[in-house]
C-alpha cells in the first residue's frame, strides 16, 4: 500500500539522519475506502493524487505548528504492507480525515518511492498559507482563499536519492 507522510524539511533532514521516518504512531494519507466514496473515481492515479493533496494540507499545518521550519510543504510517498497502515473507522465520515491512515510504528526511509517538495518559489504563498490555517479553519473566508493559493502550487517529485540535496541546508 502506498502512503503519503507529511513533513517538513526539518523533519525530512531529521529521517535522512535516523533511516526512519517518525516514531509511531505516524499520520500518514492513502486512498481509503472513504477517499474512494469522497472522490467518486475509478482511477488509481486520481485518488493517489487526492491522497498526496491530503498530506500536502497535513503539511501545511506541521508548518503552521513550527515557525521555524522553512516554508516549504513535504511529503513522502512510501510502500508499506498491506494491513500495516489503518484507517479509523470511527472517522470516516469525518471530512477532516478523508484518506488519514495511522501506522503503528516508525517506517524505514529506505522503504520510500519519492519525496515531494513545494518549490522555492512556492515558500511565499506556503508561509502566508501556513499563517493564515487558523483563521481559515474557524471559518475566515479571506484566510481560506490565503490558504487555497498554497494548493496552486505543485508540489515537484523528487527521487530518493536526492533526499541528501534536500535536507543539504538543514544540518
Amino acid at each position: 500500500m502506498r502512503v503519503y507522510v507529511p513533513l517538513t524539511l526539518s523533519g525530512l533532514a531529521e529521517a535522512y539522519k535516523t533511516g526512519e521516518v517518525g516514531a509511531g504512531p505516524l499520520v500518514a494519507y492513502a486512498v481509503t475506502p472513504a477517499l474512494r466514496e469522497w472522490y467518486l473515481s475509478d482511477d488509481i492515479e486520481e485518488l493517489e493524487y487526492a491522497a498526496l493533496s491530503r498530506a500536502a494540507l497535513a503539511s501545511l499545518r506541521l508548518l503552521a505548528a513550527d515557525p521555524g521550519a522553512p516554508r516549504r510543504r513535504v511529503v513522502v510517498a512510501i510502500d508499506v504492507p498491506d494491513g500495516q497502515a489503518a484507517a479509523d473507522p470511527g472517522r470516516g465520515p469525518d471530512p477532516a480525515a478523508l484518506g488519514e491512515v495511522r501506522i503503528a510504528g516508525a517506517v524505514p526511509l529506505a522503504k520510500a518511492a519519492s519525496v515531494h517538495v513545494d518549490s522555492g518559489e512556492a515558500e511565499p504563498d506556503v508561509g502566508a498559507a501556513a499563517e493564515a490555517l487558523q483563521a481559515a479553519d474557524g471559518g475566515d473566508d479571506d484566510a481560506q482563499f490565503v490558504v487555497d493559493g498554497a494548493e496552486d502550487h505543485e508540489l515537484l517529485w523528487y527521487a530518493t536519492q536526492e533526499i541528501p540535496n534536500l535536507v543539504g541546508s538543514q544540518d
